[in-house]
């Protein structure tokens, strides 16, 4: 056999080899179970963490206002006149929506008295707070070019009866 036939049958016999050797290379998955276990547990843990954020800011939104309504109806309740009662609920709510991270323009406050609307420290009477706001969602881009992000709207709402004898206790 001609020795440029002789290197040409071990040309192709060695790249075969080497192809073969390279299948089973590719075929080998030793190290991927890590690679798999990081691209699943990032794919799990990106919005695993987005919900506990936004979870964690609705909450914190929730018992802000809740305490803001709880805390105004009783400033209402306890108040000398019905003006001073106001006044002290406006102080009230404010430094609740501000302690819960929210602006003033994503609430809304309805205060009603009963039997009288237009005098809350009625003996015997009741004040209602309801607090409406709506909780912008962490990293949630405006909707539409509306300039408004996406939010969780929520509520709180208290009742407070007035003393019998008026006034603080």
């Amino acid at each position: 056999m001609p020795a440029v036939r002789r290197s040409r049958l071990w040309t192709r016999l060695r790249h075969r080899l080497q192809f073969r050797h390279r299948l089973r290379l590719l075929a080998d998955d030793r190290g991927s179970a890590s690679l798999e276990f990081l691209t699943v547990g990032v794919l799990l843990l990106v919005p695993l963490v987005y919900l506990v954020l936004a979870l964690g800011q609705i909450q914190h939104a929730v018992l802000g206002i809740e305490g803001g309504a709880r805390h105004a109806a009783r400033a209402i309740a306890q108040a000398d006149g019905h003006d001073a009662g106001l006044a002290a609920a406006d102080r009230a709510i404010r430094v609740a929506i501000t302690d819960a991270g929210l602006s003033p323009d994503v609430v809304s406050v309805a205060i009603a008295c009963e039997p009288r609307p237009s005098a809350c420290d009625t003996p015997r009477g009741t004040v209602s707070v309801r607090i409406d706001a709506t909780v912008p969602l962490p990293l949630a881009p405006p909707v539409l070019q509306l300039d408004v992000g996406l939010g969780v709207p929520v509520a709180a709402h208290a009742l407070q009866p007035v003393s019998a004898f008026g006034g603080a206790p």
